[in-house]
């Protein structure tokens, strides 16, 4: 056994998970604050790649933020650890730039940071030197002292390097008297083989209880709230099905293109990036079945059902696109190729669409539509649901011969300006009788002017607490992968050329072709929404 293996106790079950029976639990963060104070155990936080962006723009701003809300222990510590001699005060000059407070709560900002600051202390080290990780866990115990102590481990370093440094942490700084858990990015691995070959590794040295795999998707607030939406609104739950839906759309665009990050874009492309994860974990929990309940194995055995049943993906039901140059109001947008880190002549898709299908009772025949791009017309993620025609709609003649505009749509819109809205038909007032097609809008910003925390803010909380629901477990992403993999293979195997498609537009037209394969009208593309 591992000295990791030998230092970890059972996480202590989830506050949130069991404090209730009801199966909704409606929390505020200011609620969460009493569910990780424990006077006799200190929690270290280590950021393995402290120097690298993800560390600077997300995590630590993300554990200032817990902080600031009262949601951390009494006694922590955050330690950042990389190759970059720094120190202790180099560190917090680096980390103070990207803090922020609460819009609500500004007056005593700066007397949060520099208490959080002091928290914060650095060590420089190899990725690979058990001597340097050796070092870095005298210093967490010079911190922690005489009571237990609980170690997590962020690795916000590429994956390449994963299993180095978990080697190192197990074996020279892992607890001896708490548990110890470590946060591991994406992407887990290229295909099915180097994802199960990262498992495997990892587990040498951890067990699958200790191994968080993070999805920041899955930590939104709008992604949380689908779960709600269906489970818990009667109106909703028995219209989740192949007799009432008529397509589901997953969208994701971005309105810029690599931007100098073309290297590490380019040896993973937008179906890896984007598609094998956020959109299908999204896909997984809108289509699952009922959980037994709110626990994280419940709900993930639900979802790993969902990814189980799915057909193969075929080649005819994926389109790829790639952006080129384009000119617009005087400034020209450079393409994919012109970017300097890109490879020349490289065929890496920056959009990809493709039609999904779950062989089961419930989504039989239904297709569930994905979308991903770079360089389009909009920055947006949301999930719409198309519902059938009326059958025999009396009100027909009203809408000519596009029905289509006469279908109640559900939309979530997950970012930017998070919402819901249902869009309906009802009549124009007048003596006529006109229709129109309106929106009932749950607009998050004007509902609830309360901040929306970030989602590596909730992602780290509930892996301090131990709650693993919006983490990926193994067997989740085996099924992802062998989902995607056979179809990565194609396109690389035959050099599928992707179709081009300028700067700042709404994608490659193969696109339309695809959604009108199986009748359906990209939701996106319609006029305004709001």
């Amino acid at each position: 056994m591992d000295a990791v293996e030998n230092a970890v106790t059972p996480a202590a079950p989830s506050t949130v998970a069991n404090g209730t029976s009801s199966a909704i639990i409606v929390e505020e963060f200011e609620d969460l604050a009493s569910l990780v104070r424990d006077d006799e155990a200190s929690v270290s936080i280590t950021v393995v790649g402290a120097s690298g962006d993800l560390a600077k723009k997300k995590i630590f701003p993300a554990l200032f933020a817990l902080y600031y809300e009262g949601c951390l222990p009494k006694h922590f510590s955050i330690f950042g650890y990389a190759r970059s001699k720094m120190t202790d005060a180099e560190l917090r000059d680096m980390v103070s730039k990207t803090l922020t407070c609460r819009i609500d709560k500004r007056e005593n900002c700066s007397e949060k940071m520099e208490e959080f600051l002091k928290r914060c202390f650095y060590h420089s080290g190899q990725y690979d030197s058990e001597e340097d990780f050796k070092e870095l866990g005298k210093k967490i115990k010079q911190h922690e002292g005489p009571r237990v102590s609980n170690h997590l481990f962020y690795l916000s370093i590429p994956p390449n390097i994963f299993l180095d440094v978990v080697k190192c942490a197990s074996k020279s700084a892992s607890s001896v008297s708490g548990w110890t858990r470590v946060i591991v990015e994406k992407p887990f691995g290229r295909d099915s083989e180097s994802s199960a070959a990262l498992t495997k590794g990892l587990k040498q040295y951890l067990t699958e209880d200790q191994i968080f795999r993070i999805d920041h998707y899955l930590g939104k607030e709008l992604v949380e709230n689908l779960s709600v939406l269906r489970f818990s609104n009667l109106v909703f739950e028995p219209l989740w099905s192949r007799q009432y839906i008529r397509n589901v759309q997953l969208i994701f665009s971005e309105d810029f293109g690599t931007e100098g990050r073309g290297g590490y874009f380019d040896s993973y492309g937008i179906i890896r990036d984007i598609m094998q994860n956020h959109l299908l974990q999204i896909l997984a929990l809108f289509a699952m079945e009922t959980p037994i309940s709110l626990e994280a194995e419940d709900i993930r055995n639900e979802k790993v059902k969902v990814l189980r049943s799915m057909k193969p993906l075929r080649l005819e039901d994926v389109v790829i696109g790639q952006y080129k140059s384009h000119t617009k109001g005087g400034i020209t947008y450079p393409g994919y190729t012109e970017d300097k880190t890109v490879p020349k002549g490289s065929l890496t898709p920056t959009f990809a669409a493709a039609a999904l299908f779950i062989n089961n009772a419930r989504w039989d025949g239904v297709p569930f539509l994905m979308k991903a791009g770079k360089a389009l017309h909009t920055k947006q993620a949301e999930i719409r649901v198309q519902f059938r025609h009326v059958p025999g709609n009396l009100y027909k003649g009203s809408f000519g011969t596009d029905l289509d505009r006469a279908t109640n749509e559900l939309v979530i819109r997950v970012q930017p300006d998070e919402g819901i809205y249902l869009k309906i038909n009802n009549k124009i007032p007048g003596l006529g009788m006109r229709l129109d097609r309106s929106n009932l809008n749950l607009h998050y910003a004007a509902r609830y002017p309360k901040e929306i925390p970030d989602a590596y803010e909730r992602l780290l909380l509930d892996a301090i607490e131990g709650e693993r629901r919006l983490f990926i477990r193994s067997d989740e992403l085996d099924a992802a992968w062998e989902l995607f993999t056979p179809l990565l293979k194609e396109l690389e195997q035959k050099r599928m050329a992707p179709e081009l498609y300028p700067y700042g537009s709404r994608g490659p037209v193969g696109a339309h072709y695809l959604a009108a394969k199986y009748n359906v009208r990209w939701g996106d593309l319609g006029g305004s929404e709001h």
